[in-house]
């Protein structure tokens, strides 16, 4: 990884890769090169060993304080071809020393072109530096130049090759996070179009299963006391009476599925109560004759208000369609669950071709609670109804 390839979450990675870069840097390169001087002259060593301290201390700021504007990465990489020239000077040869520096160019350059010239300029300077130093020897020519341009021609072909093979990686992965933000948009776009027609498909459900249902008793009612106004006067008041209760439920309904109250349907632990109160509307707004054993259940909220509302389009059925005599309803609890039971002695229909909204609501609604409905009926033999829900288990 280069300098001028690092992508922001990569700059921890090139940081190591310089650490251990320095840490074989001094000790195969500074140590041995300082070593090599030990026997040269006092002012030969003198001069080799402060050199060398300084560009090592020059590495140390560089490695830390890479955007120091004093010691720009670049203006170090040209204190070290000439560190690397005057070694050659003073050692007769830095060919070595070279080639162990060599992968700094590549480490601290800008792009590719400034590593290509920067160390070409520190292979210049070493030839030149030896050059100085030998003379135009055929051992020099031999050894050390011959050495220091091919491991430049090497250290070239061999940073060009991972500049493009960290570049198309690169490039691979700018497409993968590309696509991997589009696909995370279209899922998101997917879920608020899900949520929408989720919701969309319970405020359907919550307005069918009870203002819906409402309005349809108010039509009926209505029908009813106006027919009742001539012969039977009592029976039109009391019509009048379930009319007016019925537009003052539907309209607490109606605050709650808008959000200005908190809660509908069943009170805590009464939903005994409340079936019971559901049937004997029944009773006084059909003339029906019902028989019901509703034990009290300590269920939650959101079961009471599913066994409601499968009771209550039941119920709105058996008005619409059943043209029956009697209706029973059973609430049963049993270890681990709870099941409601609605049956009538009416016309009957088939099942399998039922596509009502209401059917499907109830089936919608238990599943939600890991529940089942189960409707069972035949053209002449009434129907049965029957809500299972699991209770939830208590932690």
């Amino acid at each position: 990884m280069t300098q001028w390839q690092q992508q922001p979450g990569d700059r921890l990675t090139l940081d190591r890769i310089r650490r251990w870069n320095m840490a074989g840097w001094i000790l195969l390169g500074l140590l041995p090169t300082a070593v090599a001087v030990l026997d040269a002259p006092p002012a030969r060593k003198f001069w080799l060993l402060g050199l060398l301290a300084l560009i090592a201390l020059c590495h140390t700021v560089t490695l830390n304080r890479p955007d120091n504007p004093v010691l720009h990465p670049r203006a170090y990489l040209g204190v070290l071809a000439l560190t690397l020239g005057i070694t050659s000077y003073l050692l007769d040869g830095g060919a070595a020393f070279y080639v162990v520096s060599l992968p700094q160019f590549w480490l601290y350059a800008r792009a590719p072109r400034d590593a290509v010239t920067l160390s070409g300029a520190a292979a210049l300077c070493t030839v030149f530096g030896g050059t100085l130093g030998q003379g135009w020897s055929p051992q020099f020519l031999t050894g050390n130049a011959v050495f220091t341009v091919i491991a430049y021609v090497a250290g070239v072909g061999l940073g060009l090759w991972m500049h493009r093979f960290v570049g198309q990686s690169n490039e691979r992965q700018e497409q993968l996070t590309a696509e991997l933000v589009q696909t995370q948009e279209e899922l998101a776009t997917a879920y608020q179009r899900q949520g929408a027609v989720e919701e969309r498909e319970r405020l359907a459900r919550e307005i069918h299963d009870t203002l819906a249902q409402g309005f349809a008793s108010i039509v009926v009612l209505a029908e009813a006391a106006r027919t009742a106004t001539v012969f039977d006067p009592g029976r039109c008041a009391q019509q009048l009476t379930s009319i007016e209760q019925t537009a003052r439920e539907n309209f607490a309904e109606a605050r709650v599925l808008v959000g200005a109250a908190p809660e509908s349907g069943v009170a805590p632990g009464s939903l005994a109560t409340t079936l019971r109160r559901t049937l004997d509307r029944f009773v006084e707004d059909t003339g029906l004759t019902v028989t019901a054993e509703l034990p009290d259940l300590a269920l939650d909220q959101r079961t009471r208000v599913a066994l409601l509302r499968c009771t209550q389009e039941s119920l709105a059925n058996v008005r619409k369609h059943a043209d029956a005599q009697a209706v029973g309803v059973v609430l049963t609890g049993f270890p681990g669950g709870v099941e409601l039971e609605i049956t009538d002695d009416g016309r009957g229909f088939v099942v399998e071709e039922s596509h009502g909204f209401g059917l499907d609501g109830m089936r919608r609604r238990l599943a939600e609670l890991d529940g089942e409905l189960t409707v069972t009926s035949s053209l002449g033999d009434g129907t049965r109804v029957l809500a299972v829900l699991p209770l939830p288990t208590q932690d």
